[in-house]
């Protein structure tokens, strides 16, 4: 908003992927934001048939400051050897009520895009909590992406239905 002498007329728009499926658009409001923008953008997002969550500006807005580090933990767990790829989102999916595991989320949602917001907010915050866990790194840097590549924590070879545990981690 500093590069424009209209603060209050700007604001974000966070949608979930897959968009056209989840309902959820974060509406993030900037210091300047006006409460006219937010509201318009609010009704704009019900127009869209989504769910507006009003936010403010900070790194990983509420989604992603939660979901993350969720995710780096998951990676550490099986990291440091406390339980496997299929154990880990099995604990999850059954104990939590979550509707996939951390692992294969993040295997969807691009293992590089949670390397990059991981280091959004390890740089925004300054804070260890979100320094990502050297396996994801070195996934990436190896070109296992999750699905989008085809094999991250789990093997897509044979379709997104047909998914199974990765070889490296049996």
């Amino acid at each position: 908003a500093s590069v424009t002498n209209r603060g209050d007329k700007v604001i974000g728009m966070h949608f979930m992927n897959p968009v056209p499926v989840m309902k959820l658009v974060e509406v993030i409001r900037g210091y300047a934001t006006s409460n006219e923008t937010t509201q318009q953008v609010m009704e704009l997002s019900k127009k869209l048939d989504k769910s507006p969550v009003e936010v403010n500006d900070y790194p990983g807005f509420v989604a992603n400051r939660i979901l993350m580090p969720m995710i780096n933990e998951a990676i550490y767990t099986l990291y440091e050897g406390v339980a496997g790829v299929a154990e880990i989102d099995t604990v999850m999916k059954l104990g939590m009520a979550h509707p996939m595991g951390p692992l294969q989320l993040a295997d969807f949602i691009g293992l590089d895009v949670c390397l990059a917001i991981l280091n959004v907010l390890h740089q925004g915050f300054g804070n260890p909590k979100y320094a990502p866990c050297p396996l994801l790194a070195n996934m990436v840097m190896a070109g296992k992406k999750g699905v989008k590549s085809g094999e991250g924590f789990y093997d897509y070879s044979n379709g997104v239905k047909e998914a199974k545990v990765a070889a490296k981690f049996l």
